[in-house]
This record gives structure tokens, sequence and C-alpha cells, in this order.
């Protein structure tokens, strides 16, 4: 990594360990094979490594026998360099997950409100929740709200909802 930093090896060969603070200048050429494995943001971050100069760029992408859903995804990151718009399209594609387990795709536990399709009621509803709970984090002063967060949150999700 060393002798490339320093312009003394013209390529270099690597995982995708390369993804994580490799800061060269002089990289202006990535060629990702399998880029249909991998998820949007990681891609992204990948491909990042290189145009950090003042020098034109190249990522090449390298795929074979696409599914759809890679399709996609390597179509949003040929249409945009945005990170916040790969991030929707992420969403999107991959779905919203859990809010209150681990699962980070799929189908959602929100009954009544979509992260995608309710934005402004997630951050308005974010808004308010934070007021509450600063003033009154346990919810005492409370006790009605208190029962109805008692009920949406199964006890086995009470600890990861108040670790934040």
């Amino acid at each position: 990594m060393a002798a490339f930093r320093r312009g003394e090896l013209q390529v270099l060969v690597a995982t995708t360990v390369i993804e994580v603070g490799v800061d060269v200048a002089n990289a202006t050429v990535m060629v990702i094979e399998d880029a249909d494995r991998f998820g949007i943001a990681q891609l992204h971050q990948l491909r990042g490594r290189v145009g950090r100069g003042t020098d034109k760029s190249w990522c090449y992408l390298l795929a074979e026998a696409v599914t759809d859903g890679a399709a996609r995804r390597l179509r949003a990151l040929e249409d945009s360099n945005d990170g916040f718009e790969l991030a929707e399209v992420d969403l999107e594609l991959r779905g919203e997950g859990t809010v209150f387990g681990i699962r980070q795709k799929g189908r959602s536990d929100l009954r009544l409100a979509s992260l995608r399709r309710d934005k402004p009621l997630v951050r308005a509803a974010r808004r308010v929740a934070e007021a509450i709970v600063d003033e009154d984090p346990t919810l005492d002063a409370h006790p009605l709200l208190a029962d109805e967060v008692h009920l949406f949150v199964a006890e086995e999700s009470e600890e990861f909802v108040l670790k934040g």
C-alpha cells in the first residue's frame, strides 16, 4: 500500500478492505468484480477511493448474470454520486427493516407509518417524542403515553429502544 501511495506501483489488487481509510490521490481507475454481490453503500464507498486527485477517474462495475435487484442497484450507482440519494434508493430497494429489532431489510415493523412514505410525519413525531423524553425520561408525567409505549414495544425490545 505504501509503495502504491508513493507511486512506485501502478496497480493495486485488494479485497474490500480497501474501502476503509485509503486516500491515494493518484488512484484513477478501479475495477470491482462481481459488483452485483455488493450493496449500494459499499459500492459507493469503494468507488470513493478513486478520483480524489485532480485527474479524471473511472470506476468499472463488472457483473455477470445480474438479477433485477442487482441491476437496479448498479443503475443507481451509474446515475448518481450523491450518497444521500443513493441511501434513498437503497431504502426503497431493500425495505425499511425493523425499528424494534435487528433485521436491516425487508418489511417494517411499524404499524401505522412508513419511514419512506411518511418522512415529514416521522420527523415531526421524532421532534415531539424527543421533547417529551428530554423533559420526562421515565414518562412519569405521561402515564397514558407510558402505557401506549409498553403496548407497542415488546419487553425484549425495550432495552434496544432505550439504548439511544
